[in-house]
């Protein structure tokens, strides 16, 4: 079972950038579905967006556009680049893997903080 670290989250000023890493604990190249997921406080967890094995994405309607999503299996790491961020971008942020974005395998990390605030 590969196991992944999340890390790069920080606090941001309304427009500014950030990359998140997710980095495994093993090789990525058969893992099949990548995926971000993120738990704003009061809020029930949500997909932000997943990458294929293949490289085909999708994202949740809310950062499309702003954010991408990208994998390097060489070095056996998830990324996530956020751009113009938004307050609504507060929450915690998680990587996971799996059969699809929905079926997903091993369990939940600690996650990695983002913020967004003037």
């Amino acid at each position: 079972q590969v196991r992944l670290v999340e890390s790069g989250g920080g606090l941001v000023q309304p427009g500014g950038s950030l990359r998140l890493s997710c980095a495994a604990s093993g090789s990525i190249f058969n893992i099949n579905t990548m995926v971000w997921y993120r738990q704003a406080p009061g809020k029930e967890r949500e997909l932000v967006a997943a990458i294929t094995g293949s490289g085909s994405t999708n994202y949740a309607d809310s950062v499309k556009g702003r954010f991408t999503i990208s994998r390097d299996n060489a070095k056996n790491t998830l990324y996530l680049q956020m751009n113009s961020l938004k307050p609504e971008d507060t929450a915690v942020y998680y990587c996971r893997y799996g059969f699809s974005a929905s079926i997903l395998y091993g369990s939940w990390g600690q996650g990695t903080q983002v913020t967004v605030s003037p």
